[in-house]
């Protein structure tokens, strides 16, 4: 048992003269100009958010989707019945085959007149009751085309398709049902491009449209720079505040529309002193940097820190003066401080 304490005691020695014996990294405590923001909470909102209703009536044979499938843009999502739409597509091949053989029958007679015009053996007037024959032939022909487009048109709409890549939301109909034309059958969501909605102050919307930059802090992955500020030119009567939208870069993570976020406007420049944030040291209610003396001895110190900036660096609001050395070990740190304070004892 003894043996065993003493090879363990023996170990924790070695390891604290190994970590003691390594040298340790520092950073500079740095007085710095940097972007001054201005937070405030915002609602995140999906772009490309809508529902799709019926353009045709039709009785509703299948959904493909419901409540909160992904689909492809493009996707068959629900089929209406088509009976209806095939005969009319039907009905329109045959008009459109009829005034073909009328406009061919008209250009052969067209011709045929203005060969014998041509020899003066007809009168102007059958040049002229020939060339309206043929001018109402084809008029005849475009529109039966016209209806035959629409036909086709009409039944196509019996496959509706995703207009864009999302997920479900709602749907509005069932089997069996009769859509309408206007009748909404099903909603959705895109994630790929999403924005902030956010309620600003009217003291602060001179400086946001003068520097219009600001972040939004992303849940569990820092912040991110909005690509675009659209500031919306009129106040709430209620608040007299403005609505600013923040685009977010395509393809943002971990957030979702509906959701409360953090945002940063920046309003102005300041000067402020900086440390790296794994500099840090949180224990319990304290925080604290391990600063290191030009002489090599280490003490931890209490600091009151402010926000984080872009650059993974917090703002130091007292405790720490510029010039100073922090430890970015803080457990190297930690342990170099333990040695130093037995160092008198063993003396």
């Amino acid at each position: 048992m003894k043996k065993m304490l003493f090879l363990s005691l023996l170990m924790i020695a070695v390891t604290q003269i190994a970590v003691a014996s390594e040298p340790l990294a520092t950073a500079t405590a740095t007085l710095r100009e940097i972007p001054k923001e201005h937070r405030l909470d915002g609602v995140v909102e999906a772009v490309n958010q809508s529902t799709v209703s019926s353009q045709t009536q039709g009785q509703i044979e299948e959904i493909f989707f419901d409540v909160d499938d992904f689909v492809e843009k493009g996707t068959l999502i629900i089929q209406l019945k088509d009976t209806q739409q095939r005969s009319s597509l039907a009905q329109a091949d045959a008009e459109l085959k009829a005034a073909n053989a009328r406009l061919q029958e008209a250009q052969d007679e067209f011709t045929r007149i203005k060969g014998v015009y041509e020899k003066s053996l007809v009168s102007q007037s059958a040049m002229d009751k020939a060339s309206t024959a043929l001018q109402q032939a084809r008029a005849q022909r475009d529109s039966a085309q016209a209806g035959r487009n629409q036909a086709q048109e009409q039944l196509e709409y019996t496959l509706v398709r995703a207009p864009y890549s999302g997920i479900v939301t709602q749907r509005h109909v069932e089997v069996g049902e009769i859509a309408s034309p206007g009748q909404r059958l099903i909603s959705g969501i895109s994630l790929d491009q999403l924005r902030v909605n956010v309620d600003v102050p009217q003291s602060l919307i001179p400086a946001i449209r003068s520097v219009g930059e600001a972040r939004v802090q992303q849940p569990g992955n820092g912040y991110i720079k909005a690509e675009k500020l659209t500031i919306f030119p009129y106040a709430h009567s209620g608040s007299n505040t403005f609505k600013v939208r923040l685009d977010l870069p395509a393809g943002s993570k971990h957030m979702f529309p509906g959701m409360y976020v953090k945002t940063a406007f920046v309003v102005g420049r300041q000067s402020r002193l900086l440390i790296p944030a794994q500099a840090v040291v949180y224990r319990s209610e304290v925080t604290g940097v391990y600063v290191v003396a030009p002489s090599g001895k280490v003490a931890l110190r209490h600091i009151r820190t402010g926000n984080k900036t872009a650059n993974d660096e917090i703002i130091v609001l007292s405790g720490l003066d510029a010039g100073e050395q922090v430890a970015l070990d803080p457990i190297q740190a930690g342990a170099l401080l333990k040695t130093q304070n037995k160092e008198p004892d063993n003396g």
